[in-house]
């Protein structure tokens, strides 16, 4: 199996954290802080991940 393939996988299930961090809010409080914040970092590890896996399938 390609690297780059891998890469590209790995940045889906990144993507995937990401937005179901991003939904797990509260009714009444909404999202926190430190919930943005891991959002955030996981969706640009799944950014990088996949077009690092773009690149490398390239």
């Amino acid at each position: 199996m390609d690297f780059g393939l891998i890469l590209v996988v790995l940045g889906g299930f990144l993507l995937g954290g990401a937005w179901s961090i991003w939904r797990a809010d509260s009714e009444t409080a909404g999202r926190t802080g430190p919930q943005v914040v891991f959002a955030v970092i996981l969706l640009l590890a799944a950014l990088l991940a996949t077009a690092s896996g773009i690149l490398r399938l390239v």
